[in-house]
C-alpha cells in the first residue's frame, strides 16, 4: 500500500499531513501527486470525498516551496465556483502548509476589497479566489497573474457550465502560458472534456472511479410522492420530509436538504422550525457572514438539518454527515452525484432519500441514466402517504347547516317571491323520529327561522 512518505512531498507537507490523522493516500491522491510533482497537467475525475483537494494543495505546496512572492503576482491560482468552496480550500491550505512560510490570500465575496487588496499588496504565493471577484481585483488595478506558475480549477464541471466559460477564458489568457494546469472535478461531461482540452497541454488523465457513479457506501432511496392536489405539491413534500426524519429517528445525526429554489429554502426551513426541528438555511442571496455562521454552526454539531441551494452541493466536506434529502429532484442529473456525495464520505456510511413527484419522471430518468443505474423506489411513511384532508366544521347543534353558495339566481328570485306572512314550509318542520332527536334542523330550528322579513326591491341595475 502506498504511503505519503513514498510520494517525494516536502517534508514539512509530510509532517502536517501526519498530525492531521492521514497515513495513506486515496487513490486519486496517489496517482494525481506524482505526475503533479512533475510538472505535468492533471486531468483529474473522482468522486466526491476521495480526497481531491488534497490532490492538487499537497503537490502544490511542494513546488511553491522554493521562490518568493511578488507585490499583487501570485505565484498560483486556485479557481472555485462558490464562496464556500474557495473557502474550504483556504482551510485545507492552511492545516498543510502551516510548517512552511508560504502565505496565502482569499478573494470571495462579502468581504471587504480592503482587505483582500492588503493581502495582495504584501505578496502572495497561493491566491484562492472565485472568478467574479478575481477580475473585479484585476479590473480594478489591483492585480497581475504574469507570475502564475501553478493554476488549478476546481470543480471544472460546474465552472465551465452555467455561464463560467467566458470568466475562466478570459482567466486563463491573462496567465503565462508555461503555466501548470490542473482540472478537478467528481464529474465531466464529453462536451465538457472537449473543453478543458484547450487549456490544458498533454494532460494525464486520472480516473479513479467510473464517470458519474455514486458512491457504494450510500443507500439511495426514491420517495415517490403524490400530491394530494396540485397546489398541495410542496406542502405534501414538507409532510413527506418530516416524517422521514422523524422514522430515521437516532440514525439521522444531521442532514443537509437540497432544494432547487433559494425561496423554496426559506419556506423548508421556516416550516421545519415551526414543527420543533433545528434547521438553519444556507444559499446564494444569504450575506457571507451569516453563510458561514451556519456552516460552521452545522459541522461543529449545533444545528442538525442544514437546509440548502446548490450553493453547498459542490465540494463541501463535512465528514460525518449521515443524511441527505434531495427535497426536490435536482433538474441537472450531475447535480444528482454531487449532491448525495455529502454523505457516505471517506469510507463512511450515509443515506440519500430523493422525494419526487409525477412531475418529476424526466430528470428521475435521466438521473438514473447518468449514473448507470436505477434508483430503488421507497413508500412514503404511512403517516405521510396520505395526508388527511382537512376537516369540515360541522354545524353547532343550535345553528343551521350552510347552504351551498352556487345558488341559481332563479332560486333567489323565487325565494324573494314567496308570501312574507306565510308559515315556514314543510321541509322547516320537524321529522318523525324513529331513532331518536334530530341534531340541526328539525327539532332544534333556531327561532330567527321561524321569522318573516321584507326584503327590499332590487332594481334592473343589481340584477345585471
Amino acid at each position: 500500500m502506498t504511503k505519503f512518505s513514498d510520494l517525494a512531498l516536502d517534508p514539512r507537507v509530510l509532517k502536517a499531513v501526519q498530525e492531521a490523522g492521514y497515513e495513506s493516500p486515496t487513490p486519486i491522491q496517489a496517482q494525481a501527486i506524482p505526475h503533479a510533482l512533475e510538472g505535468k497537467d492533471v486531468l483529474g475525475i473522482a468522486q466526491t470525498g476521495t480526497g481531491k483537494t488534497a490532490s492538487f494543495t499537497l503537490p502544490m505546496i511542494t513546488l511553491l516551496g522554493k521562490g518568493r512572492a511578488r507585490a499583487r503576482m501570485p505565484r498560483s491560482l486556485v479557481l472555485a465556483p462558490t464562496r464556500e468552496l474557495a473557502a474550504q480550500v483556504a482551510e485545507n491550505f492552511d492545516t498543510y502548509a502551516k510548517h512552511t512560510k508560504l502565505t496565502k490570500a482569499l478573494l470571495i465575496g462579502g468581504v471587504s476589497f480592503g482587505e483582500q487588496d492588503k493581502l495582495i499588496d504584501r505578496g502572495v504565493d497561493v491566491l484562492i479566489a472565485t472568478p467574479g471577484r478575481l477580475l473585479d481585483h484585476f479590473e480594478r488595478g489591483k492585480l497581475l497573474l504574469q507570475g502564475v506558475q501553478i493554476m488549478v480549477v476546481d470543480e471544472a464541471d460546474r465552472m465551465l457550465d452555467m455561464g463560467f466559460i467566458p470568466d475562466i477564458e478570459r482567466i486563463f489568457s491573462l496567465t503565462p502560458f508555461t503555466r501548470q494546469t490542473f482540472f478537478y472535478s467528481a464529474t465531466m461531461a464529453p462536451e465538457i472534456e472537449r473543453i478543458t482540452n484547450t487549456f490544458l497541454q498533454n494532460a494525464v488523465k486520472i480516473e479513479v472511479a467510473r464517470q458519474n457513479s455514486t458512491s457504494a457506501t450510500i443507500e439511495q432511496k426514491l420517495i415517490a410522492v403524490t400530491p394530494s392536489r396540485k397546489d398541495r405539491s410542496a406542502a405534501d413534500k414538507r409532510q413527506v420530509l418530516r416524517e422521514l426524519i422523524r422514522a430515521e429517528g437516532a440514525q439521522c445525526t444531521n442532514a443537509i436538504i437540497f432544494c432547487n429554489r433559494k425561496i423554496e429554502v426559506d419556506v423548508v426551513v421556516k416550516s421545519l422550525k415551526a414543527h420543533g426541528f433545528n434547521a438553519g438555511a444556507i444559499h446564494g442571496d444569504l450575506d457571507q457572514r451569516q453563510r458561514m455562521a451556519t456552516l460552521d454552526g452545522f459541522r461543529e454539531g449545533s444545528l442538525q438539518l442544514l437546509v440548502a441551494s446548490d450553493v453547498a452541493a459542490r465540494g463541501l466536506d463535512v465528514p460525518s454527515v449521515s443524511h441527505v434529502f434531495n427535497f426536490d429532484v435536482p433538474t441537472h442529473p450531475e447535480d444528482y452525484v454531487h449532491r448525495i456525495g455529502r454523505t457516505g464520505r471517506a469510507g463512511r456510511k450515509g443515506k440519500a432519500f430523493t422525494l419526487a413527484t409525477p412531475a418529476d419522471e424526466k430528470y428521475v430518468t435521466a438521473i438514473e441514466t447518468l449514473v448507470g443505474q436505477a434508483i430503488p423506489k421507497d413508500e412514503a411513511p404511512a403517516e405521510a402517504a396520505a395526508p388527511a384532508p382537512a376537516p369540515r366544521a360541522e354545524p353547532a347543534p343550535d345553528q343551521p347547516a350552510a347552504e351551498p353558495r352556487s345558488r341559481s339566481r332563479s332560486r333567489r328570485k323565487s325565494d324573494r317571491s314567496e308570501p312574507q306572512n306565510e308559515a315556514p314550509t314543510p321541509a322547516l318542520q320537524a321529522p318523525a323520529q324513529s331513532n331518536g332527536p334530530v341534531v340541526g334542523l328539525g327539532d332544534h330550528v333556531p327561532e330567527f327561522l321561524l321569522r318573516s322579513f321584507a326584503l327590499p326591491p332590487r332594481d334592473d341595475a343589481d340584477q345585471d
